[in-house]
């Protein structure tokens, strides 16, 4: 089944599309957090990050890099957020990987990254040596 975001990309659904090449797409995300909020996606659909090979997910990065710029002085802002949400528990709601390009300025109201996990694990020094061994392990 195609994603909304593939509908986007085949033109079955208009999009305000600002930037096209090979492999990526981007268009103005239609409920934007803020002027501007661009969403950058792989052409082809991948609904996690880990499931994006490797030559894909360097394009991607590279048009990411290349837009923020292009974002931020189109709407004269001041700077932007760059997430992506993996997975539904993240709040992915459409299981295509998309970037939010979020332009911010300054009085927003918008929080830092740290604020959208709500309370705050409080962590010893064992736990956190053995989170980082294991992550190390699978990296």
């Amino acid at each position: 089944m195609s994603t909304i975001f593939s509908q986007i990309v085949a033109g079955d659904i208009p999009a305000r599309v600002v930037y096209e090449d090979e492999t990526t797409y981007a268009f103005l995300d239609a409920n934007p957090l803020a002027p501007g909020h661009t969403l950058v996606i792989p052409k082809d659909e991948y609904e996690r990050l880990d499931d994006v090979p490797d030559d894909v997910a360097t394009d991607l990065y590279a048009t990411i890099h290349r837009l923020v710029p292009a974002v931020e002085e189109s709407v004269d802002a001041d700077a932007t957020t760059v997430a992506f949400n993996n997975g539904e528990a993240a709040g992915q709601e459409v299981p295509h990987v998309h970037c939010h390009i979020v332009p911010r300025f300054e009085g927003d109201g918008g929080g830092p990254i740290h604020a959208v996990a709500g309370d705050r694990p409080d962590l010893e020094d064992d736990e956190l040596d053995d989170i980082a061994a294991e992550i190390e392990s699978r990296a």
